[in-house]
This record gives C-alpha cells, sequence and structure tokens, in this order.
C-alpha cells in the first residue's frame, strides 16, 4: 500500500507541474511575447527571442509531462510481479567479468538518471533484466559490449526482498 501511495503522490507532483505549465505556457508567455513585440523590430529583440525559445521549452516539457502522467495513470502495482524485476524495483546485480556490484532501481523514462543508478527497463541493461529472478544471470549488450550480470538481491516496488549473495 505504501508503494501506491508513493506512485500517487508521484502522478500529483505531475499534475502540479503541468497545471504550473500550463499556465505560463498560455497566459504568461503570451503576455511576455506580446510586450516584447511592442518594442519594435523583431530580428534584434532579444526578449522576444527569449519568450520564444521559453514558449518551445514549456511545450516541449508540457509534452514530456503528458506522456509522463499517461503511463503513471495506467501504472496499478497489483499488476507488477512480486518475485522478479520489474517497475519500482531497487535490484544489486554482480558484473560477471568485473565482480562489481552495482546498484540499479527502475524508474519511468523521464526519471532516468544513469549516473545515480536509475534507469528504465527500456534501456538495454533494463531490458536484460526485465522479468528476472534472484539467482539468474542476465546477458545484455550495452555500448561497451556484451556484459553478463549475477542478479544478486531485488527490493520489488512492493517491498519485499529476495536475496541471494553471489558464491563468486
Amino acid at each position: 500500500m505504501a508503494k501506491e501511495n508513493d506512485i500517487e503522490s508521484k502522478r500529483q507532483a505531475v499534475r502540479e507541474e503541468l497545471d504550473r505549465l500550463n499556465y505560463e505556457f498560455k497566459i504568461e508567455i503570451p503576455k511576455r511575447i506580446a510586450e516584447a513585440r511592442a518594442y519594435g523590430d523583431l530580428k534584434e529583440n532579444a526578449e522576444y527571442h527569449a519568450a520564444r525559445e521559453r514558449q518551445g521549452f514549456v511545450k516541449a516539457r508540457i509534452s514530456q509531462l503528458s506522456a509522463q502522467l499517461g503511463e503513471l495513470m495506467q501504472l496499478n502495482v497489483g499488476n507488477i510481479a512480486e518475485d522478479r524485476i520489474g517497475f519500482g524495483a531497487t535490484v544489486v546485480l554482480v558484473d560477471l567479468d568485473t565482480d562489481d556490484r552495482m546498484e540499479l532501481i527502475f524508474v519511468s523514462p523521464n526519471e532516468v538518471d544513469p549516473s545515480a543508478g536509475r534507469i528504465s527497463l527500456s534501456s538495454p541493461i533494463g531490458n536484460a533484466l526485465q522479468n528476472k529472478k534472484v539467482g539468474e544471470v542476465a546477458e545484455a549488450i550495452i555500448p561497451a559490449g556484451k556484459r553478463r550480470y549475477y542478479i544478486e538481491k531485488i527490493t520489488t516496488i512492493h517491498g519485499f526482498t529476495l536475496e541471494e549473495k553471489y558464491a563468486g
């Protein structure tokens, strides 16, 4: 139940940002553009160009957030497996070539931050790990070549932790 609340709080945060950006896009930016137009020559009008650039950025961000909200609205925690890797899972892997351990969290595409270990299931590693269980080996083809990962620990979105230490 706690994870369902986490998803609802994400939905709410996305809705709030969407509301702010829609207001800016529909009300504030048109005012700025109109004011900048009043200054005259648009070719050398920095305020006008800045407002138009912001308009493009806000429009793109609204599109991203709308897609993310659509994904979050369709997400049903009850449909996510409790015993294998899926959305929201935190996974500890052992790289079988280097014996390095890494922790990854599976997030929505808009929350991806590989340097922080936040990846999506549609990434090469995510795709290789999806639906795998603790103790299995997954093979992923990444830009650096083929990698093999041993799945040592999974904490699912439901809060269940499954673990099997790598014997190496």
